[in-house]
């Protein structure tokens, strides 16, 4: 984990003009830089830039926030993975906790291997470009293809002789060693001790993660050659850092692509890959001969949750489909599916169309899982009664691996009424379906917490397994994750409430805090007659609990606490402490709500809005109108339950209900007294 301190230093070197420029062009603005944004569609300039508060933001589309949320969002980084990126530009050296000597070697390791797989990219490139037998076989082999040389360059093709040991010997040469040559599986090891190379004699096509380090390779052998050999692709081995399963063949290329078009299309090769770049869509990955992998669905939810499945309209491209569908629908994807024509792959269709004609007839021929695979499997059926009983349960064990129940009920209707069947026939299959994915996880989550408990029991720091790299572990879908409930001690809506008045009113105060929280919001003075000052954070909390009132968001609740317990912290600002905070959601929220302060007016481009020098007034407004807000809806909430038949036929209960509401009323005099009676000083 990345330390405070060096995120600090981190943010204070990254200017963010500096940073958005290296992928917007701004135009200077008045104080401020404006240029068209990244994130969606934009035909005139709406993305803002402010030098002065190290800010971003999107008035059309919303996105933005200071220089690590920036490259967080467009380079589709976590939180640490945009840290890192941003000191590596600016040379800051990342300070994180001691290692252990078995974590710093195998850090080590990883770190060879990268190096080792760059050295190897850049030896295949130049053997391409520059060796005789590149430029003549290599060369020609992916121009006969149709593949530009832009593209060639976009994705870091290359070439490998076939001389059997040639990339063995310059790497030796240069001094990478023989071990990480061979964990690599860049070469093998023959019986005299010597290696050879794996990708001899083939065209090569690199594996990058989603930072854009080299992870494998893949290699084709060429036309000429493919007769007699039994495998005409191979890739690089299992490593400690490769694994075919967990990764996705041009995901680097297509994140961006991905994140602004909200949709990927996941097709079966390479070539797919290129060739659909070459046509103009860009948001195309492929899984590359392997089965669909859970870790491979959760890297694309990352992106997003619409996914399209473009395979070949043969029998195999057919099996894939099915094969994947029941995955993708676990995960929580929007899952629909295109086959092609007979007899065209993504290669060939989109070397027969450009991008506006590719994407219409996406458009115009992908199906919903639903209608694609009842339809698919109808054929089977005819009028076979068992056979369309096996497909009603089928298609009842696809719905019910959804998530959501919305959709779930959605794609059940469907369902039903393609197949001219009761709903509650297939409800009761997915319910059976539900109930076992629940028992199936708590029985895990059981053992987990057994195997925990003994762990602890002998002393021992149990090791989490298939951990994804960056440290993110998607929740399961069941049970269902716990809602932000609001505190128990009102009667307020559990769900929803984001969308009553008194909300609005919450968000204002929050703003308040983060932008002023350690300001002084006003003057009282003591038993002595002294003044004493007041700090936002002090007389919001203050104000709240002589009320007994609380935010309703549980995130509200905690950004109040913390900056409570960093008030007295020397040289204390909440504004710098909520940016800098380490979890992404509150530096973004902190950024959402600084920026609106910033909007640019059309007149003069200055900052509008300047609360800071009547924050003695601005202050116990907003508590007041917060407060009354609050108790006005909970008051309403109460009548409501007063009304309610099960709570008149249960006189104890009905006498609780009464009493919250002589408590509210009580509160509601009081806060009016007090509001009356309120001496400001002095700001």
């Amino acid at each position: 984990m990345i330390d405070q301190p060096t995120i600090d230093r981190i943010l204070d070197a990254a200017q963010i003009v500096d940073v958005v420029s290296e992928f917007v062009t701004l135009k200077k603005r008045g104080v401020n830089f404006v240029g068209l944004c990244p994130f969606h569609d934009d035909k005139t300039p709406s993305f803002y830039v402010s030098p002065a508060k190290g800010l971003c933001k999107c008035f059309a589309c919303g996105k933005g926030g200071n220089a690590v949320h920036f490259i967080m969002e467009h380079e589709q980084m976590n939180y640490p993975e945009a840290l890192r990126w941003l000191a590596k530009k600016y040379h800051i050296e990342i300070k994180e906790r001691e290692l252990t000597n078995e974590e710093k070697e195998a850090q080590s390791v990883r770190e060879s291997l990268f190096v080792v797989n760059e050295f190897a990219r850049d030896y295949f490139q130049n053997v391409l470009h520059n060796h005789i037998d590149g430029k003549s076989i290599g060369l020609t082999y992916f121009r006969q293809r149709g593949i530009r040389d832009d593209i060639v360059k976009k994705f870091q093709l290359g070439y490998s002789t076939s001389a059997k040991d040639g990339l063995a010997k310059e790497a030796l040469r240069k001094g990478y060693k023989k071990e990480f040559l061979v964990k690599t599986g860049l070469c093998y090891e023959i019986e005299d001790g010597s290696i050879r190379d794996r990708f001899w004699g083939r065209v090569i096509f690199p594996w990058f993660n989603i930072s854009g380090k080299i992870l494998g390779f893949g290699g084709r052998v060429l036309d000429n050659r493919t007769k007699g050999v039994s495998q005409k692709y191979i890739n690089s081995p299992e490593s400690d850092i490769f694994s075919k399963r967990k990764e996705l063949y041009g995901i680097y290329q297509a994140k961006s692509a991905i994140v602004k078009a909200d949709c990927v299309y996941m097709v079966e090769g390479y070539t797919d890959v290129i060739a659909m770049h070459q046509c103009g869509l860009e948001n195309v990955v492929a899984n590359s001969g392997t089965a669909l992998s859970e870790e491979q669905i959760r890297l694309l939810h990352r992106f997003t949750s619409n996914i399209t499945l473009l395979y070949d309209g043969d029998e195999a491209g057919i099996k894939a489909s099915i094969r994947g569908i029941d995955m993708l629908l676990a995960e929580g994807m929007n899952t629909k599916v295109l086959l092609l024509p007979d007899g065209d792959d993504p290669d060939s269709f989109s070397r027969k169309h450009n991008a506006t004609e590719f994407k219409q007839y996406i458009l115009d021929h992908e199906e919903n899982f639903i209608r694609f695979k009842t339809n698919l499997l109808l054929k089977d059926t005819k009028n076979d009664p068992i056979k369309r009983a096996g497909l009603i349960a089928d298609m009842a064990r696809s719905i019910g691996l959804i998530p959501n129940e919305i959709i779930r009920y959605a794609c059940l209707k469907e369902c039903a009424t393609i197949l001219n069947v009761d709903e509650q026939i297939i409800l009761n299959e997915i319910k059976k379906i539900v109930q076992q994915r629940k028992d199936e996880y708590l029985e895990k989550r059981k053992k987990e917490q057994e195997e925990a408990e003994k762990a602890k029991a002998l002393g021992a720091n149990p090791i989490q397994e298939n951990v994804p790299d960056d440290g993110l572990i998607p929740p399961p879908p069941f049970p269902p994750e716990e809602p932000n409930l609001p505190p128990s001690d009102n009667y307020l809506p559990q769900t929803g409430w984001e969308k009553l008045p008194f909300y609005t009113k919450e968000k204002q105060l929050i703003k308040v805090l983060i932008r002023y929280g350690e300001r002084i919001a006003c003057y009282v003075e003591d038993e002595n007659g002294e003044e004493i000052p007041i700090t936002v954070t002090d007389y919001i909390r203050a104000d709240l609990e002589q009320d007994g009132i609380q935010f309703q968001d549980a995130t509200h609740r905690r950004l109040l606490n913390e900056a409570i317990s960093h008030l007295h912290d020397a040289n204390f600002s909440t504004e710098r402490y909520f940016l800098a905070h380490p979890e992404p959601s509150i530096s973004r929220l902190a950024a959402d709500m600084l920026s609106e302060r910033y909007r640019l007016s059309k007149s003069n481009e200055q900052a509008i809005v300047k609360d800071d020098e009547r924050l003695h007034e601005l202050v116990p407004h907003l508590l007041i109108d917060f407060k009354l807000a609050i108790l006005e809806e909970d008051m309403k909430q109460t009548i409501q339950q007063l009304n309610l038949p099960e709570v008149a036929k249960d006189p104890q209960r009905a006498m609780e209900v009464m009493k919250h509401y002589k408590k509210l009323t009580d509160t509601l005099k009081e806060m009016a007294k007090r509001a009356g009676d309120r001496v400001i000083l002095k700001a």
